[in-house]
């Protein structure tokens, strides 16, 4: 056999509502009917969502999840990111719906996670990538922590978790490594807003702005330090 198509259907609670948070991520309604049963499509450019309404469902009882594998995630996740803050008036970085950056998260591949409003996870990676391009050393000391703990935070969802791991790794490891220390105090400042903790995400981001790096290390990470400002000043 040759050309088949197979289209899994998500879980959603009011289906216009479904299809107003994808068209805000730039998909487009190509199907819509509300009996016998609640269903639509949406898509983008080759991406097709299928979706149903449920009596009675609670998004955070949701356990779908979707793997999408595009050519350029980074690119795409500028895109969400545009539009969710347009919609929202800031980046919905917890609860549902909510995005994640683009970063290696141990054990799985490059990429960032969309949840929806039904509590569907979007998981986004890049085409071609493998978990085996990951060094040795990303898996050991500081990193390996910070690496755990991104995979609790972005995908698990687990921010609580996440933050005790990493903080686990800072006090294990005082002496890392310049550079890994402020991507890991950024880290924590990242989980630190997410679990209303302003106190320890503006301490956090202070720390990290206290080491001193290389030029090339700060051009490396500025992306980084620009997201945690706009979190804390959103």
């Amino acid at each position: 056999m040759a050309n088949e198509r197979m289209y899994p259907a998500l879980p959603c609670r009011e289906i216009d509502e479904a299809i107003s948070f994808y068209e805000t991520l730039g998909f487009k309604k190509t199907y819509r009917q509300l009996r016998p049963n609640p269903y639509a499509v949406v898509a983008l450019e080759d991406m097709h969502i299928h979706l149903f309404g449920m009596d009675g469902f609670n998004p955070e009882d949701s356990y779908a999840t979707v793997i999408i594998v595009v050519p350029d995630p980074d690119s795409l996740y500028q895109n969400f990111a545009s539009r969710l803050r347009e919609k929202f008036g800031k980046l919905p970085v917890k609860g549902i719906p909510r995005i994640t950056r683009p970063r290696k998260k141990y054990g799985t591949v490059s990429g960032f996670s969309v949840v929806d409003v039904g509590g569907n996870w979007l998981r986004i990676s890049k085409l071609g990538d493998t978990e085996q391009e990951d060094s040795a050393k990303e898996k050991d000391g500081l990193m390996g922590f910070l690496n755990v703990a991104t995979r609790l935070g972005d995908a698990h969802g687990d921010e609580p978790l996440a933050l005790k791991t990493l903080q686990n790794g800072i006090k294990r490891f005082p002496d890392a490594a310049t550079l890994d220390k402020v991507r890991a105090y950024l880290y924590q400042a990242e989980l630190a807003v997410r679990v209303d903790n302003i106190k320890l995400a503006k301490s956090s981001l202070d720390l990290a702005k206290s080491l001193e790096l290389t030029d090339d290390e700060k051009d490396s990470l500025a992306d980084e330090f620009a997201h945690i400002e706009s979190l804390l000043h959103q």
